[in-house]
């Protein structure tokens, strides 16, 4: 007999080591690489239709209204006040770009968050291994590298024609006054300025500023008597100085919220505003489009909220609904309102100070930030997930 010796399975050979300097294979990793994050950059770019809209609302409509009133005043400057100024800057950063900015970054993010689906990629780029996740947060930092700079390229265009294209002077009750004065400042001015001051500013209550009357072209009178008018009489210069200088004491509270250009800290609190209100467009708007997969209905609801239901939950006190009220993100933005520009739905706090207005729906400070972390952490993980979950 012979012996057959016992033949083992050989063993593995184990695999060469990788060369020096070649990477890990990290296409299911669910952070997005460098790469990616251009990729999505340059094909929201080449949508050259989109961004030419984006570009005319957030710099050209500002652009264009500045240039009309720079060159109207210039033609003819006593017809046409200043380009720039206080007033100016309010009435466009409050109603264009915080509202157009929200509109226009929340249609680019449907832009991002429903595009592969609309071009038929969605399948292509799942079968390349790459992670959902990571292909959904590509989009994130995108977006935002074209919708920061363009509102922020915007926004400055209008910080610096309403800062030096301002007027001298600023108009209180229809009068030009030097800006900036302070009480005893004012006081004397109206002291110099009596006519002016008894005939165009306004006064309530008892005092010699009460018994004074505006008679025909533009002179003063004193009315004697009370509580009826009994006589009248010329009044004399120190009885005017006297009036004047009560209705500007009283009239100094309104008087120091007017501001001739807005100060630094308000302009750099009412950008980062500004921007906040853009990422929350852009964000929201890319996690309901990518739930949603289409961008025209996702862009109409976008609007819906900030133009109708935002202003409406702002100031409507609805009976049993106020909670669902404050977790409006547009309600909660508008108590970030910088003092000094005008509130969502009207009204406004003193320049450089006074955040809020008490006509909106009462929220707390923490409510407030913790509603719109919860609107977009809530949206972005929505969006994730139905971009993981979707089939291809």
């Amino acid at each position: 007999m012979t012996a057959i010796p016992d033949v083992g399975t050989p063993a593995p050979t184990p695999a060469p080591p990788a060369p020096a300097g070649t990477s890990r294979d990290r296409r299911g990793s669910p952070i997005p690489t460098i790469g990616m994050i251009v990729t999505r950059i340059m094909e929201l770019r080449k949508r050259r239709g989109l961004m030419i809209a984006l570009t005319l609302v957030t710099v050209g409509f500002p652009t264009v209204f500045l240039l009309i009133r720079l060159l109207l005043h210039a033609f003819d400057p006593k017809s046409y006040g200043p380009a720039g100024g206080y007033n100016v800057y309010t009435g466009l950063v409050a109603g264009v770009l915080y509202v157009f900015g929200f509109i226009v970054a929340a249609t680019l993010g449907c832009t991002a968050g429903s595009v592969d689906l609309t071009d038929g990629m969605f399948r292509h780029m799942v079968v390349t291994g790459r992670s959902r996740l990571a292909l959904y947060l590509a989009r994130i930092p995108a977006g935002l590298a074209i919708i920061v700079p363009m509102v922020a390229v915007g926004f400055a265009i209008v910080c610096a024609v309403c800062v030096f294209a301002a007027p001298t002077s600023i108009n209180f009750d229809g009068v030009n006054v030097p800006p900036g004065l302070s009480l005893t400042g004012l006081e004397n001015w109206a002291a110099d300025h009596p006519n002016t001051v008894l005939c165009d500013f306004n006064f309530n209550g008892p005092g010699p500023g009460a018994n004074v009357a505006c008679g025909p072209n533009g002179g003063t009178v004193i009315v004697n008597g009370s509580p009826a008018p009994q006589g009248v009489g010329q009044a004399t210069p120190a009885q005017l100085r006297a009036a004047a200088i009560q209705v500007a004491k009283q009239d100094y509270g309104s008087y120091k919220t007017q501001f001739r250009v807005p100060s630094d800290s308000l302009m750099i609190r009412t950008g980062l505003w500004v921007e906040l209100e853009a990422v929350i467009g852009f964000m929201v708007g890319l996690g309901l489009a990518s739930l949603l997969g289409q961008r025209t209905v996702a862009v109409v609801l976008m609007i819906v909220i900030e133009i109708i239901l935002t202003p409406l939950f702002s100031r409507a006190r609805i009976p049993h609904f106020i909670n669902v009220q404050r977790s409006v993100v547009g309600v909660a933005m508008a108590h970030l309102t910088p003092g000094g520009l005008p509130v969502i739905g009207g009204g406004g706090g003193a320049p450089g100070g006074g955040q809020g207005n008490p006509g909106l729906v009462p929220e707390s400070t923490t409510a407030v930030v913790c509603v719109i972390i919860a609107w977009l952490v809530f949206w972005t993980a929505i969006g994730a997930w139905r971009m993981m979950t979707r089939d291809a």
